[in-house]
């Protein structure tokens, strides 16, 4: 994928310029999963109706990225939580289950350079991309590496993991990762092929509504939106199904294959804190990314559906 959205993991010692261990796998959980555990973690969850909507778009921004044709889709109903996994959410999980990233086990992640501190270690860049860093003890739950926590964003989507990891803790707290249609069916709110949840208009009235890098990329970000780094899980209003931030602030799995250029990716939606126009303007509800399911960034997250009890 695109360097600039974010890094991959499994193609380091080709697109980065330095070596990355290979063949690292998530560990399974430690013990088996009861009902008492996932009754630790239940989101705010919202119905969303079933409906046939347009899909994708003509405007073919980024060719590769394979947005259109604009099909019609239709979508059963299901469940969706009102917004990512939080850090909060995701302490509990690895509380109960002992289970560690794929961070955590190779012990490094990437980091965006404008959120290191000015006194930060020196750090190796990726090549195409030489905003990213590579950060030893950056993970979950220390975002920027040693030094850093999450203290104070428990409510902030958590980041730094992979696609192997978010599906593990669907599993674990009753969920799943949902569909590239069924996402972009909840990310629109119920508008029809509108660029954003709200509407065509990135600020409408003046107003941001969702976290996105200001200024020029990737020097200075004005945090004109009110936010450097990540954003709380719900820290805009919520679209016309009643969720949060599904453009901006962190990318959001999906269960599906990114292919058919790259049939090893897994794709990614919502766009991040770190989308600007300058260079990616994938923070639009058609707008797609993959990168492979062992791979992580400190602006990749993920977020819960699951089916209608009948």
């Amino acid at each position: 994928m695109d360097a600039c959205c974010s890094p991959a993991r499994g193609s380091a010692k080709q697109q980065h310029g330095f070596d990355v261990p290979d063949g690292l796998v998530a560990q399974e959980e430690t013990r088996p999963v009861g009902r008492s555990d996932v009754e630790l973690v239940q989101p705010e969850w919202v119905q969303v109706p079933a409906g046939t909507f347009l899909m994708g778009s003509d405007e073919e921004l980024y060719p590769d990225d394979h947005e259109g044709p604009v099909r019609r889709v239709s979508v059963e109903a299901f469940e969706a939580a009102v917004t990512t996994v939080t850090n909060a959410e995701f302490a509990r999980f690895v509380a109960a289950t002992g289970r560690g990233t794929i961070a955590e086990q190779q012990g490094w992640s990437f980091v965006f350079a404008g959120l290191l501190r000015p006194d930060a270690p020196p750090t190796r860049a990726v090549v195409a991309a030489p905003w990213w860093r590579q950060v030893h003890g950056a993970r979950w739950d220390r975002p920027e590496g040693p030094g850093s926590d999450i203290d104070d964003r428990g409510d902030h989507p958590v980041v730094h993991v992979s696609w192997t990891d978010a599906r593990a803790y669907c599993r674990w707290a009753g969920g799943r990762l949902p569909s590239e249609a069924e996402w972009e069916y909840a990310s629109r709110g119920g508008l029809e092929q509108q660029r954003f949840p709200w509407g065509d208009d990135l600020t409408p009235r003046g107003k941001h509504r969702m976290n996105v890098f200001q200024g020029k990329f990737p020097e200075h970000n004005t945090a004109a939106d009110g936010y450097a780094g990540t954003a709380p899980a719900d820290a805009f209003p919520p679209n016309g199904y009643g969720l949060h931030n599904t453009t901006g602030n962190v990318w959001e799995w999906t269960a599906d294959r990114f292919g058919p250029t790259q049939p090893g990716q897994r794709a990614m939606r919502g766009g991040s804190y770190l989308c600007h126009a300058s260079y990616c303007r994938r923070y639009r509800c058609a707008a797609r990314s993959g990168n492979t399911p062992d791979s992580f960034a400190g602006n990749i997250g993920f977020r819960m559906v699951r089916d209608v009890v009948r």
